[in-house]
């Protein structure tokens, strides 16, 4: 164990390090200057052709998604622990300026995404089951050219990798983690040797759970993921509001600390986050973490949509950066730093904090036991989404590189680490998974570089088709 942390220790500060930042970032900004800012140009449409449509009924054909499901099915891989634990980790390593660089990678990660989205759904292609197949290592294949498959490959083993670790074991440990402080909440003698019995109980039940969905093909895990996703995000939403309403009189501090550590963390957190440098980079990795822009996993699961132009489902890229960090990630931020204000919640800045801040953050309003049962309810929610989300994604990146035969051992072994997910250090998962992260954007951003006139072709020829049918049918009243 002590060689693999050295190993990994060793290649995440290469990959997420100042090169890294620039090559995410530097990605962001250059699809949002050549596409002249759709995220934010078009971000009314984007509203109004997602949330928008949510009630309306859409038929998706033989293995394929509707667009809402293959959106919800990306969220549920980006909304995860990411958005609690991660969040909370960000603003105690990195202070509450965290949450500005968080902001900030969101905004300009929407562009990213929606990039990534629009070629996942230009270059996709049917497998030998007749599903919609898509994500970064066919728009590498059928975009760059067969010479350049290699790199897709290259994306491929590090996503089928990174779903045992990001998608799998990490999850899992946090839902399991959660679940026994809510038991010790409710029973604070409950002893090592028991938590260890509930710990592998929990990865049974979960594996079993996981193996229902999956073995059902790509039909039921959308129509899981389209009923679970926004039931669980609600839950969540309404819960944090009511924490920083009830502290509403602490915002003007939490937002000056916000700004003011952004740049001067040192200031804020007095001395214990000292360097600018840290705080962005805690900023940007925790954001990536949750939103995965950049990453090339979210188009793996917009590849499978029953829609057929490439834009319609990139606005979709837009939305699911929106409502997963802008939305979801803040409000985890503005809860445990009101509750830092309002009720002297000590966020013990320059440690790795846990989901235990955000219990006590509940717990400062609806009391310790509510508190933390919310924190599990929703991390178990969270998580588990992302497990569904993710095992499809290494389902896609070993069918990439061994062909269809290898989809069903790949299931089993995924279901499995599962079960091991929910006894291991998570420590060490969150490292590994980190570095995957870092190691799956690199091929996937060279493309999305690589391709982006594709993406501005697609942009161009979409909203001047709209202005022309809008033009056609103003017309017509006249």
């Amino acid at each position: 164990m002590a060689l693999i942390e050295s190993i990994n220790s060793a290649i995440n500060g290469f990959v997420w390090g100042v090169p890294m930042l620039v090559l995410l970032v530097g990605t962001g900004i250059l699809m949002t200057l050549r596409t002249r800012g759709v995220q934010f140009r078009k971000f009314g449409y984007a509203m109004k052709n997602t949330i928008g449509k949510i009630f309306h009924k859409t038929k998706a054909g033989k293995g394929e998604m509707t667009p809402f499901q293959a959106m919800s099915t990306a969220l549920a891989g980006t909304v995860g622990t990411g958005n609690i634990a991660g969040i909370t980790t960000a603003v105690t390593l990195g202070g509450p300026g965290a949450i500005f660089w968080l902001w900030v990678t969101a905004l300009i990660g929407m562009c990213t995404k929606y990039a990534e989205v629009t070629l996942a759904v230009k270059f996709r292609e049917r497998n030998k089951h007749g599903d919609w197949v898509g994500g970064p290592m066919y728009y590498i294949k059928n975009g760059l050219g067969k010479n350049w498959k290699w790199l897709g490959i290259l994306f491929s083993i590090f996503a089928a990798l990174a779903a045992f670790g990001i998608g799998n074991a990490v999850q899992v440990g946090n839902i399991v983690t959660s679940v026994n402080d809510v038991i010790v909440a409710f029973n604070p003698g409950f002893s090592e040797e028991s938590q260890s019995i509930v710990n592998l109980v929990l990865g049974i039940a979960l594996a079993v759970l996981t193996a229902v969905v999956l073995f059902g093909g790509i039909k039921r895990l959308g129509a899981v993921t389209e009923r679970l996703v926004p039931v669980m995000a609600l839950i969540y939403i309404v819960c944090c509001v009511i924490v920083v309403i009830y502290y509403a009189d602490t915002l003007p501090a939490v937002f000056h600390d916000i700004f003011v550590g952004a740049f001067s963390p040192a200031g804020v957190t007095g001395g214990a986050c000292g360097s600018m440098i840290l705080c962005i980079t805690w900023g940007v990795k925790r954001g990536v973490f949750s939103n995965e822009a950049g990453l090339g996993s979210a188009p793996m699961a917009h590849a499978t949509t029953s829609e057929t132009d490439p834009v319609k489902q990139g606005v979709y890229g837009i939305f699911e950066v929106f409502v997963d960090t802008i939305i979801i990630c803040t409000l985890s931020g503005l809860t445990i730093l009101c509750a830092a204000k309002g009720a002297g919640l000590d966020l013990n800045y320059g440690t790795e904090g846990d989901t235990g801040l955000n219990v006590a953050a509940f717990g400062t309003v609806f009391g310790d036991q509510f508190g933390s049962l919310l924190i599990a309810v929703g991390l178990a929610l969270f998580a588990y989404s992302t497990v569904l989300g993710w095992a499809l994604y290494g389902t896609r990146a070993c069918e990439f590189i061994f062909g269809a035969k290898a989809i069903r051992p790949y299931q089993i072994i995924f279901i499995i680490i599962i079960v091991v997910g929910a006894t291991m250090d998570l420590g060490l998962a969150w490292d590994i998974a980190d570095t995957l992260n870092g190691l799956m954007a690199i091929p996937n951003l060279i493309a999305v570089i690589a391709l982006s006139g594709v993406v501005v072709r697609e942009t161009k020829r979409h909203f001047a088709n709209k202005a022309e049918a809008k033009k056609i049918e103003e017309e017509s009243k006249q």
